[in-house]
């Protein structure tokens, strides 16, 4: 009785709206940025392609409908385990089989965007994350944990987007030590406002992209290309990442929401 007296009152909050939904999704179409790829090391995702079938018109005289082609990992996405080498074993690997109970959980908001701002390589360390929840109270486990960097503004502008130069891209994302501290706290996953789960640099890292080795390694997900985590507070928001039921998909494009005390 007590969990349906939580959900009436959810429910209600949300027609006044004393709960608010932030949607911390980009817009998706022609123009969304794509991670771009050496082309001797792998073959990228094409660009997102919307095409009409019909629009009130003689091959659709009452309804307008369009066919779209587009990738996996395009714009705001879900990561599954399936994505990466390391998480290739897991039956509940993919977007159609994981349990959609892990779709919906509360969120830690770590704010890095001053950092960020300074320093596009900025790393968020383990001790960095320690210092917030000394702050904000402990990450638990089940709970997803997200960099707010102010990157997602960037994502009209696919050059400021990747911020790619001669020595390669520059965006901040996590390190090792980071990724394995969240992990050791039971996690449900790991998001990021840039491109990729990772940051720029993490190629180099050992082991390499540590977002995707080690959480995908640990049947964990990842969330990417988010927007508007400055409309979050550090605790107390409910995430919404729920991915298309891909057959066998690794991935999906998703429209991420939080649920948001308006008090």
């Amino acid at each position: 009785m007590l969990t349906k007296s939580i959900l009436e009152d959810l429910g209600a909050k949300l027609i006044t709206g004393d709960v608010e939904v932030i949607d911390l999704s980009g817009r998706l179409g022609p123009e969304t940025p794509i991670l771009q790829l050496p082309p001797d090391f792998a073959k990228n995702t094409p660009q997102v392609e919307i095409h009409k079938i019909s629009e009130y018109d003689e091959d659709g005289p009452f309804f307008a409908w369009n066919w779209l082609k587009l990738g996996e990992h395009s714009g705001t996405h879900f990561d599954a385990p399936h994505h990466w080498i390391t998480g290739k074993d897991y039956a509940d690997g993919y977007t159609d089989s994981i349990s959609p109970q892990n779709f919906v959980a509360p969120v830690n908001v770590i704010d890095c965007s001053a950092e960020a701002a300074e320093n596009p390589d900025f790393l968020l360390t383990a001790d960095r994350v320690k210092a917030w929840e000394a702050d904000h109270g402990p990450i638990n486990a089940g709970e997803w944990v997200v960099m707010r960097t102010d990157w997602y503004h960037r994502n009209t502008d696919t050059a400021k987007f990747l911020n790619v130069d001669e020595k390669g891209p520059h965006s901040p994302g996590p390190s090792v030590d980071c990724i394995e501290y969240i992990l050791s706290k039971g996690v449900l996953g790991w998001g990021n406002e840039c491109i990729g789960t990772d940051a720029g640099c993490a190629g180099g890292m050992q082991p390499p992209y540590p977002a995707h080795n080690l959480l995908h390694a640990a049947n964990r997900y990842g969330l990417a290309s988010l927007a508007n985590l400055d409309k979050l507070p550090p605790k107390g928001a409910i995430l919404i990442a729920a991915p298309l039921k891909i057959a066998n998909g690794t991935g999906s494009p998703i429209r991420a929401l939080a649920l948001v005390s308006a008090a």
